[in-house]
């Protein structure tokens, strides 16, 4: 798999993961279903975050994962499958909630963002559980816990 990463760095936070963490996250999600992909990861602060959720989504708070996926015109091949927008503050939040790791929690971001970017998606039960299971076994290739541990 070859993975171009745009890794941008829109905040400070403390512990942010290293672009090659980010890098070896994404392709762990796109090696099954892509050969070459182009992705560009934003960490973004809570105001950019809440902005883009409310815009796109309705929901106006900060959010952990945004995924905005390429559609390319009729007749244009690219590798690029869009932007993830990530909020650190959230991701960290969340983990302390949950008692996961931090970067535990990240890769579990990334992954499902990059899920979403292929078209995965978890509004029903039976595609949340096919989404669900997907990042079960791309994170279990990591040695990351099962993240929906405390759902079932």
């Amino acid at each position: 798999m070859q993975l171009t990463l745009d890794l941008q760095l829109a905040c400070h936070f403390d512990q942010i993961p290293s672009e090659a963490q980010f890098q070896l996250w994404a392709e762990k999600a796109l090696e099954q279903f892509r050969d070459d992909a182009e992705l560009t990861i934003r960490i973004a602060d809570e105001d950019e975050s809440q902005s883009l959720n409310s815009q796109y989504r309705g929901k106006d708070k900060p959010t952990n994962v945004l995924s905005f996926p390429f559609d390319a015109p009729p007749g244009i091949e690219l590798p690029l499958i869009g932007d993830l927008i990530i909020c650190p503050q959230v991701v960290y939040s969340e983990s302390v909630e949950q008692e996961k790791a931090f970067h535990d929690h990240f890769a579990h971001m990334v992954i499902h963002g990059c899920l979403h970017l292929l078209g995965f998606d978890h509004i029903n039960e039976q595609d949340a559980v096919e989404m669900e299971t997907l990042e079960k076994q791309i994170l279990a290739t990591l040695d990351i816990a099962d993240p929906y541990r405390d759902e079932y």
